[in-house]
């Protein structure tokens, strides 16, 4: 049913969708004028007691597209298991932010970002000392026969010499395959580590998933350039007197998509002096455009893309592109699809998804819109210092039952 739909009016969740007018009253035309047509057999779907007495949130209500409201195909619950092999939880390596999977000779293939010891915070000495998990980290790469078992194959991208831009940390990687060659994206950080400080994204190619990787000399990302400090605290990163554009401090979670001909690098974008919006932290995706996958990458004019989310989970689907926003924002926990890869609507809420999800791009996307979700890879934190991957599987939920009953679909 839902193929065919290209373009539908977005849920709005917890946003008031009448804005002539700060005032609402309960009548049956809006504050802008337009009268609100309520049928007996919207009425009685949607539980409202008085056609001429409508409170804001019936209003929003009536505005739903009944289609896509009648629709379940893209609410899904999830549940998450250990892995085996070298994915098993081991004492003092942190192992997180697993990349999508492939499959090449009949295995599969990951990414992730590894590294060993306890973290200090910025209380220690940041010099020497690890700040975060993610901090002093190399990429490594796994591979299994089956998806539950894998071995660790070492590492693929390691930190750069003294001076340049990743020799901090090279870590939060993503997977391409494009044209016969592999391409890894990911974050770096450039000594010395504050609070301050502006990551970048770099990127790797290879013609085999083995390796061996050619790094870029330069970030094919950075954040913009345009906010403006208050004082000189390298410690204070709320501090500012311009915020600057929402990728002023960071660009998190790369993702490089090919689509219509041209190459989409997703990103999480952090703003300076980040503020706390609807319950979380303030964080909108970008997306920048390439004719090559080594760049040069144009960020978007319309950028931000997204007004929620946390970590990049995106994918083709029906023409346009996928993607799930989670943890931060208004629209956080939801599905969302775009025609264009840019404009996206909400297709959909869910209780919530795993963290930092590896998807497998072996899925037939078509199928479902959720299926590559279906099943993949996640990180869970075992306590602050140490995280490990463990995989997930999600159902589609297209009914409401009973705890007891057996009616949903599990996929």
């Amino acid at each position: 049913m839902m193929k065919n739909l290209k373009y539908i009016i977005p849920v709005i969740l917890g946003v008031g969708l009448f804005s002539c007018n700060s005032k609402v009253e309960n009548k049956t035309g809006d504050d802008c004028g337009k009268e609100i047509v309520l049928s007996d057999e919207k009425q009685d779907f949607l539980g409202i007691t008085n056609k001429d007495k409508l409170s804001a949130a019936s209003k929003r209500a009536l505005e739903w597209n009944d289609e896509l409201l009648h629709n379940n195909d893209w609410y899904f619950e999830y549940q998450v298991y250990d892995l085996k092999g070298d994915f098993a939880y081991e004492e003092g390596v942190v192992r997180r932010d697993p990349s999508a999977m492939i499959k090449h000779d009949g295995k599969y293939y990951t990414w992730y970002s590894r590294s060993t010891g306890e973290s200090q915070g910025f209380g220690g000495d940041v010099e020497n000392e690890k700040v975060f998990p993610w901090d002093r980290c190399d990429i490594w790469y796994a591979t299994s026969a089956d998806g539950i078992t894998w071995k660790e194959e070492g590492i693929a991208v390691a930190r750069g010499k003294a001076g340049s831009y990743d020799d901090r940390s090279v870590f939060t990687v993503e997977i391409m395959e494009s044209d016969g060659m592999y391409y890894l994206c990911y974050q770096t950080v450039k000594n010395p580590y504050n609070k301050r400080v502006k990551n970048q994204v770099g990127l790797a190619w290879s013609t085999s998933p083995n390796g061996p990787w050619t790094k870029s000399e330069e970030p094919i990302l950075s954040p913009a350039d345009n906010g403006i400090w208050k004082g000189d605290d390298l410690q204070d990163r709320f501090s500012v007197e311009k915020k600057g554009d929402f990728d002023s401090h960071k660009v998190h979670d790369p993702c490089i998509i090919p689509y219509k001909g041209k190459f989409y690098l997703y990103y999480k974008g952090e703003q300076m002096g980040e503020a706390i919006t609807f319950g979380g932290r303030q964080i909108r995706h970008g997306v920048a455009i390439a004719d090559n996958p080594k760049g040069p990458y144009v960020k978007s004019e319309y950028n931000p893309i997204s007004n929620s989310g946390h970590e990049i989970c995106v994918w083709p689907y029906n023409g346009g592109i996928a993607s799930l926003i989670t943890t931060d924002g208004p629209e956080r926990n939801t599905v969302q699809w775009s025609p264009d890869g840019i404009n996206f609507e909400i297709m959909g809420a869910v209780k919530g998804a795993p963290h930092a999800i590896g998807l497998n791009r072996t899925a037939d996307n078509e199928k479902e819109p959720t299926e590559i979700l279906r099943w993949g890879l996640t990180h869970e934190y075992m306590n602050y210092n140490y995280q490990y991957i463990r995989g997930f599987k999600t159902k589609v939920m297209r009914k409401h039952t009973a705890n007891s009953d057996k009616e949903a679909k599990d996929k």
